[in-house]
């Protein structure tokens, strides 16, 4: 972190010396070299805090990818109709959205360690009265706390990353985060499909193991710091003082401090009272800000990463896997294409930048998902007939449909067909069973265990040679939305708003993320049966476009400034940003350089120049 004296002039400022010795980049301004190979190594100390506080990420991402699996095995054990299904993904969404919205304020009455605890506390709760439900309501009740504890976890986490990290390793460490996330998404597929051998009541297993990280995550956080710069806003100057020694190694310590305590009290003379975000609101760079980070957020869910990470495994059956087992390993694999691109993310980040990362994100994200739609068209257009209509005893509609993908448009109908490997034939449209969806509530698919023959029933599903198709969009998917649409709306969140804004409109932009994660998980289904699947994904493709759009217009690249700089970056009009954000941001960064009056100009270990602009 150190100190970091700004390198280049302000275009209105006056500079107190010329540029440094070791040459002139293309603009007559000093050469940039990149940071990650000029500054000293950073503390391990950083690396602990960033690790521990990812462990909510960790438990983000385990929520979200163990929900798939076990939907699969609740499906049945429970009798879940489509509603509740949605009831029960949804629900955990809704609670992080509401406790993301009020991680604000306590993120700056508590601060964001013990916020950490609390989330972490939360987990532990939720994930204790899910391995113990004894039936749907309390299951839903037990998705809601664990929801609330991923709601506040989700907005403190990268903010307290962005807030103890130095500026030319901050997207990285606040990207671990996201890492985390992908990484818990990997180990519940996994788990998942180990625990899928274990017959009723694995998912129990599944969901209750999320305890064991959050137990880590609780433990670890009893013994370590809170930000440094919430401790100097709440008048504690000798603790953050001490932390800053910390993770700064003790280089340029007392430069950092003055640099945030300054940065403090000019936000205080020009903020005014009130209310924080009626002050975010009046305050033109702040607000700009906020609409750029929480569009970022609602892109991120409108491109329909939860759906993929929520329903993979049932994705995966509607395109024709029709073993649970296979669906759920299969969806795995889409979990591991998902974490091995977040690591190509952490590395681009700093080197590429935030904003053509998520341009080239979007860009891959919208291909893929046409990708998709295009496996879900090949499948309906090839979709199986309806050959047998037998005599349906309880008068159904389900008799009345002449193929596969019009009796999977009724949600009370299944298909039951004949398969000898090479074909399906003697197939029927028949109403599923009240006491499950498994199976067929009379006929040759009623008691698939007593039926002789090659029977299967497909619930929500056709048999299709095209499910390698949709297997192939959904790993191309998440290799194009892993590396910058996944993380980067996180990054730049946790780092363009001042101090005084930043819990706020973390919790602002967090808010908005998970309220539309709300909506597209509980109406895909709906949306799926309404538009058909590759309606839909046609549908989410168009969503991604709207949202490169916005990319391009509105986000200026923050790779390399100081927190205590991105101000600037939204002082004109809200979409000029595309023409105006410069990959080559006119500050930079060096180590070493005291900001007393007395050393002005003074030479830093690497004896590259300080540029000061006097006001």
């Amino acid at each position: 972190m150190g100190s970091r004296g700004p390198e280049a002039v302000d275009d209105g400022g006056r500079s107190l010396i010329g540029p440094p010795p070791g040459g002139s980049g293309p603009s007559g301004g000093p050469l940039e070299r990149d940071p990650l190979e000029r500054d000293p190594p950073m503390p391990g100390f950083v690396y602990v805090l960033a690790l521990f506080s990812a462990l909510g990420g960790f438990l983000f991402g385990y929520d979200t990818g163990v929900v798939s699996g076990a939907m699969l095995l609740l499906r049945g054990e429970m009798g879940l109709s489509n509603l509740w299904q949605e009831l029960l993904v949804s629900s955990t969404v809704g609670a992080a959205a509401l406790a993301s919205l009020g991680g604000g304020p306590l993120n700056g009455w508590l601060g964001r360690r013990v916020c950490i605890l609390v989330a972490s506390f939360t987990f532990s709760l939720g994930g204790v009265v899910l391995a113990l439900a004894p039936d749907r309501a309390v299951l839903l009740g037990g998705r809601i706390v664990v929801g609330l504890g991923i709601g506040i976890a989700s907005m403190t986490v990268p903010v307290y990353i962005a807030e103890v990290s130095p500026p030319e390793r901050r997207g990285q460490l606040v990207t671990i985060n996201t890492l985390f996330i992908t990484g818990g998404q990997f180990v519940a597929s996994v788990i998942d499909g180990c625990f899928s051998y274990v017959g009723r009541g694995g998912w129990r297993y599944m969901l209750g193991l999320s305890v064991i990280p959050a137990a880590l995550q609780f433990v670890g956080f009893l013994f370590l710091p809170e930000s440094p710069r919430w401790l100097l806003q709440k008048g504690r100057g000798p603790e953050a003082l001490q932390v800053l020694g910390r993770i700064t190694g003790g280089r340029g310590v007392e430069a950092e401090y003055q640099a945030i305590q300054s940065s403090i009290e000019d936000e205080q003379r020009a903020g005014g009272g009130g209310p924080v975000i009626s002050r975010i609101l009046r305050h033109g760079p702040t607000r700009r800000a906020l609409v750029v980070g929480c569009g970022l957020q609602m892109f991120q869910q409108l491109s329909g990463i939860n759906t993929v990470m929520y329903y993979s495994a049932t994705i995966l059956q509607m395109a024709g896997v029709r073993d649970d087992k296979q669906a759920i390993w299969l969806a795995a694999v889409t979990s591991a294409t998902n974490f091995l691109f977040t690591l190509v993310g952490v590395w681009l980040v700093e080197r590429v930048g935030r904003r053509k990362l998520m341009l080239g994100s979007l860009t891959g994200t919208g291909l893929s998902l046409v990708l998709l739609a295009v496996g879900f068209l090949l499948s309906a257009q090839n979709s199986p007939a309806v050959t047998l209509h037998p005599v349906d005893p309880q008068n159904s509609s389900c008799s009345l449909y002449g193929s596969c993908q019009s009796c999977m448009t009724d949600p009370g109908c299944g298909f039951c067909y004949h398969d000898n490997g090479s074909s399906v034939f003697n197939s029927s449209c028949a109403p599923i069973s009240l006491a499950s969806t498994d199976h067929a509530s009379w006929g040759s698919c009623s008691n698939l265990t007593a039926a002789s023959g090659c029977w299967f029933w497909a619930y929500n599903y056709c048999p299709t040679p095209y499910s390698w198709v949709v297997l192939t969009g959904l790993v191309l998917y998440l290799a194009f939305f892993a590396p910058g649409m996944g993380p980067m709306p996180w990054t730049v969140n946790s780092e363009i708003y001042p101090l005084w804004a930043r819990s706020t409109g973390n919790a602002c932009s967090s808010g908005v993320n998970w309220t539309f994660n709300v909506i597209v998980s509980l109406t895909f289904l709906d949306v799926a049966e309404l538009l058909t699947y590759y309606g839909a994904f046609f549908l989410y493709a168009g969503l991604v476009v709207l949202g490169l759009l916005f990319v391009l217009g509105c986000l200026p690249e923050t790779k390399g400034l100081q927190l205590e700089d991105m101000d600037a970056l939204f002082s004109g009009p809200l979409c000029s940003c595309g023409a105006s954000s410069p990959g080559d941001a006119h500050v930079h960064y060096t180590r070493g350089l005291d900001l007393s009056p007395a050393n002005y100009g003074a030479v830093g270990s690497d004896s590259a120049i300080a540029y000061i602009t006097l006001k």
